[in-house]
């Protein structure tokens, strides 16, 4: 039942469906429970069938049976019987109704007509703000979030018996131990943290944080490839690298040719095979790559959305989170603004239901202690970050900042924050000459990596 705007055509509508959906809830108690979840009040065109179909409900709802003197007299008390015809028209319903048991059919015809009305009230919403003062970015935000959402309206979720969901959970018990590393969520690509996280799970929102040049960039581009090796649809949004150079660090990666070789074109005979087979491989990979530098959050979100409904979205990486803005337009002071871009973001993550790897930088406060191991308090801009985030994770490499260092090429990703599960520290290899992390071998094996 819409409040639609004016206009010389019928809007899209099935009364036959409407009147089978409310004479099946009227024959069958079982049609109510199929029908409610799928319908609500709003969905049915016809006042008279969105007020029977209302009165229905709340009989149902008090435990009260449904028949044709219950329903005339709960109407009765409303008002609405002469409203809706009587009970001539209500008698009239099951006569629309070829069985009782094709009521999901009929509900599912009338939310398609619905979806449409919605589309039309919307669109008409979206031109009326195209004609007002509000900032563009407001207006195509609300186009974005209208559509989506009406999109999203026919994937309702349900009520699930425990039963189906523990059935459900043993399968996955099952499955997780004939897989190495029991992952539940998307591949890191390293076993170790694999093991710590189970994979980067739907809905969460990761935080990989370092200072400068420690390797986030590295580490997070290993972990894009994985996931798109293993034919997950990656989204990587790059504010500080183009995409060439985002692409020349993934061609040295899985060719294992030097970066500054790609870089300077310094190739030798040798390293074009490595260099085609590679290339092979990587154009087939599902991997899109933005590098729309101060990105907004609206234009992120945006565009998420749009690559999610067209072709699927399994993992967000964003490099990173201090050079986006969050588009409102609102003269905050940054604090404030790096709060509304990670609760945004913890946002997006839920909606479509995928894990968002932000990188963050480290304030500079790190530098001027004697141990400069990353603390969860060095996070710049901490507070709603810390907050938002469901994994924070940063990075630390000794031999950066002591070239004396005993631990050479080796790299701790310290989980310091896991709000489902343990927290503590990965030990990695890091090879900046590949551009590439991997898991830190046995000693005796440590001359595989030119250690």
């Amino acid at each position: 039942m819409e409040n639609l705007p004016e206009s010389s055509r019928i809007f899209p509508h099935d009364l036959n469906a409407e009147m089978s959906v409310l004479g099946s809830m009227i024959l069958d108690k079982n049609a109510i429970d199929t029908a409610t979840g799928i319908l609500k009040y709003d969905d049915f065109y016809a006042n008279k069938n969105a007020e029977i179909y209302k009165s229905i409900v709340n009989l149902t709802d008090k435990g009260e049976a449904i028949d044709f003197v219950t329903l005339s007299e709960e109407l009765n008390k409303e008002g609405k019987l002469e409203f809706i015809g009587g009970m001539q028209y209500l008698m009239s319903l099951t006569e629309f109704v070829p069985g009782p048991t094709n009521v999901e059919a009929y509900s599912k015809i009338v939310k398609e007509k619905a979806v449409l009305r919605y589309l039309i009230r919307t669109s008409d919403e979206i031109m009326t703000k195209c004609y007002s003062n509000n900032p563009v970015s407001e207006v195509l935000e609300f186009a974005e979030s209208s559509i989506y959402s009406i999109s999203q309206s026919k994937n309702k979720g349900d009520l699930e018996r425990i039963g189906n969901i523990l059935e459900a959970t043993l399968d996955q018990i099952n499955q997780m131990s004939l897989n190495e590393g029991g992952l539940t969520g998307i591949t890191t690509g390293l076993i170790d943290l694999n093991k710590h996280l189970s994979g980067l799970q739907k809905s969460d929102l990761i935080l990989l944080a370092a200072r400068p040049s420690m390797g986030k960039t590295t580490l997070a581009l290993n972990m894009a490839l994985s996931a798109a090796l293993d034919g997950k649809n990656v989204a990587i949004f790059s504010l500080e690298m183009s995409k060439l150079q985002l692409s020349q660090r993934f061609l040295s990666s899985l060719s294992l040719i030097d970066l500054q070789k790609i870089i300077s074109g310094t190739l030798e005979e040798d390293d074009f095979e490595m260099l085609g087979n590679a290339i092979r491989i990587m154009e087939n990979t599902p991997i899109f790559v933005d590098d729309t530098s101060s990105i907004s959050l609206t234009e992120l979100r945006s565009k998420c959305r749009r690559l999610s409904s067209k072709e699927g979205l399994d993992l967000v990486l964003i490099d990173y989170l201090q050079l986006m803005t969050d588009g409102s337009g609102r003269n905050e002071n940054r604090q404030q603004e790096i709060s509304n871009i990670s609760r945004g973001l913890k946002g997006l993550a839920k909606e479509l239901n995928c894990p968002v790897v932000a990188l963050s930088q480290l304030s500079r406060a790190v530098e001027s202690r004697t141990d400069k191991r990353p603390m969860l308090s060095d996070m710049r801009e901490s507070g709603a970050i810390e907050q938002d985030a469901d994994i924070v994770m940063m990075l630390y490499r000794d031999d950066y900042y002591n070239p004396e260092s005993e631990r050479p090429n080796i790299a701790d990703l310290i989980i310091a924050k896991h709000r489902n599960g343990p927290t503590g520290t990965v030990q990695l290899y890091f090879n900046k000459k590949y551009t590439k992390f991997t898991d830190l071998v046995s000693e005796e094996d440590s001359s595989f990596y030119g250690a």
